[in-house]
């Protein structure tokens, strides 16, 4: 068995990250509390035109989270009771329970096998007259392939609502995720790629008409003070927040690309190594790295973590249990069996340590604890 360092290797720290910009963002943070402007203001205005300038959109509007994001799409096309929209059963809850929230009812298709994004193939055999949107997660920062989504979402008049809380940064064909869709929405919680030191979120498009409902509605539905035109929440991203991200959107092309060399390297020395199976990009997507998410064989993943803890390696497991099959959704009627692809991919998938200052040692630590667990 390969002997650990000194110290394990973490599957994500954000500490080193804030170390390297700490002079920076405390005095970022320090001008924020001096100013009293704790809510709104121009730190949260700019932030939102540098991040829709970073994202190719016209529009950009900071909310409190990513789910809120979601929410706030969904609400902004009017997307509720009677609706259908369609996503993947192999993503975070907050992608699914936005759509129960406005009252319209979660389609999953399942996945495919080797992006873990969704089967477009499948999405356009769950079109029904009642699907009014559906909602590609560019899963573990890698986009989906959003050519052939926007060709069946216009064939049948779908909104597209990106989410792209995993993967900030990343491209499709050229272009930002985030201005491919509809609209796209971004989760700046601390361990995304451009993560906050609390949450945030943020909602882009390129339609002017949309983004001004969306100020509205996370604004308790008030376009003036008092007066209320629609039922909104309150969902609004803090000053300080936005001072943090704005700086930290200055490095993030660098970290990502830190990710990448982190994400190559693995791929150097993993991608033959017999029992499991290594990622893989799109031809046409640029991905980001938010997980490095091997599959795992033969019933091997729990031990295989278990043996990789006992030397030091720290991993993840992103997700245990597919979405159409937990006890909230048993009310949709989904069998065991239905979406094979993700129910077995919860059962072999495996989130090695990923993040931008992730040392060549520690690197090498992961790669070579693997092998030898794998025996």
């Amino acid at each position: 068995m390969v002997q650990s360092l000194n110290h394990s290797v973490p599957a994500f720290d954000i500490k080193q990250q804030y170390n390297s910009i700490e002079a920076e963002v405390s005095a970022a943070v320090l001008e924020v509390l001096a100013s009293g402007r704790y809510i709104g203001g121009p730190l949260v205005a700019g932030f939102e035109q540098q991040l829709a300038a970073y994202t190719g959109v016209t529009e950009c509007v900071a909310c409190n989270s990513g789910t809120d994001a979601l929410f706030l799409a969904l609400r902004a096309f009017d997307i509720g009771a009677g609706d259908e929209v369609i996503t993947t059963p192999f993503t975070f809850i907050a992608t699914a329970e936005v759509i129960s929230a406005v009252g319209a009812k979660p389609v999953f298709v399942d996945i495919d096998a080797t992006t873990f994004n969704l089967d477009l193939e499948q999405v356009a055999t769950a079109i029904t007259p009642k699907t009014k949107a559906v909602i590609p997660v560019h899963l573990f920062g890698q986009p989906v392939d959003m050519t052939a989504l926007l060709s069946i979402a216009q064939a049948h008049n779908l909104v597209v609502i990106e989410d792209c809380a995993q993967s900030t940064g990343a491209n499709w064909a050229g272009q930002k995720v985030g201005s491919i869709g509809h609209i796209g929405c971004f989760s700046f919680y601390p361990t995304k790629n451009l993560g906050a030191c609390g949450d945030g979120g943020a909602i882009t498009t390129n339609n002017p008409e949309i983004a001004a409902k969306l100020r509205v509605l996370k604004e308790h539905g008030q376009k003036n003070r008092y007066h209320y035109e629609e039922m909104g929440i309150n969902s609004r991203l803090d000053a300080i927040q936005a001072a943090i991200l704005q700086i930290k959107l200055r490095y993030l092309d660098i970290w990502n690309n830190q990710r990448q060399r982190v994400a190559t390297r693995y791929h150097q020395f993993l991608n033959q190594v017999s029992g499991i199976t290594t990622p893989q990009e799109l031809p046409g997507g640029m991905g980001v790295w938010n997980q490095y998410t091997i599959r795992v064989q033969d019933h091997k993943r729990d031990s295989i973590r278990t043996l990789l803890q006992e030397c030091g390696v720290n991993t993840m497991i992103y997700y245990p249990h597919p979405l159409h099959l937990q006890p909230v959704y048993e009310n949709l009627g989904y069998k065991e069996g239905q979406l094979p692809v993700a129910e077995q991919a919860c059962q072999e998938v495996l989130s090695l340590p990923m993040f931008p200052e992730l040392s060549e040692e520690q690197q090498d630590m992961v790669i070579y604890s693997l092998k030898d667990c794998l025996g």
